[in-house]
């Protein structure tokens, strides 16, 4: 285990992206109503995923969160009520990462892995007051403005590629009902999913931010 990576979810396989082409999708503001059914697909087709949680949101939903540890899948930070970093002092910027922290360690036992700046604003100063690796992404499911889960798949199979680190959102049902069709894809064109940690074989450095993952060097 690297020095920045947290226990927090269950052992998963070795994989190697930069021989694989990996990609790892995330789902950021939940837990959330729909985000049951997101980890029932999740588990029936053997997928794992990154989530960036909302503080304040999981105490509503522990069950869920203890799924995500215990199903594979790798839990970050998304501050406490999805503060816009970059307008926060270092006070601000502490408390709404060591409050969402706490939550999430009070249900799972371990602290988030990794963090995501809500609306991806950030900048250097203030990656530099955060503890975590910072994960960006740069394939955008569109799911705020696209409302149909066909397209929603669409829109990311148009802009996948190996290393990619895929933007959705476990609070719109159109988006959980584009995940099993956008995995049947993705697995068709030889994608091997992925963690944010295994995508960067648990290679991370606090406070740096990532849009995507190592090149494929090979096969």
């Amino acid at each position: 285990m690297s020095p920045t990576q947290s226990p927090t979810e269950s052992a998963a396989p070795q994989v190697d992206c930069s021989l694989e082409h990996c990609v790892a999708l995330t789902f950021d503001d939940g837990p959330d109503q729909y985000t049951q059914n997101l980890l029932d697909t999740l588990k029936s087709t053997n997928t794992p995923a990154t989530f960036f949680l909302i503080g304040s949101k999981v105490q509503n939903f522990p069950s869920m969160v203890q799924r995500m540890g215990t199903e594979g899948h790798q839990v970050g930070s998304h501050t406490w009520d999805h503060a816009d970093i970059t307008t926060l002092s270092a006070t601000e910027l502490k408390q709404q990462l060591e409050r969402t922290d706490e939550a999430i360690k009070e249900v799972t036992g371990n602290s988030p892995s990794v963090f995501r700046p809500p609306l991806g604003h950030h900048d250097e100063s203030h990656n530099e007051q955060v503890p975590y690796p910072v994960i960006l992404w740069d394939t955008n499911s569109h799911d705020g403005r696209i409302k149909d889960s066909q397209k929603i798949a669409d829109a990311i199979m148009d802009t996948v590629h190996p290393g990619s680190i895929v933007l959705m959102h476990d609070t719109r049902n159109t988006t959980v009902q584009a995940v099993p069709e956008l995995v049947s894809q993705l697995k068709a064109q030889g994608y091997t999913l992925v963690t944010i940690d295994q995508l960067f074989a648990g290679e991370l450095t606090n406070s740096v931010a990532y849009s995507s993952g190592p090149q494929v060097t090979g096969k």
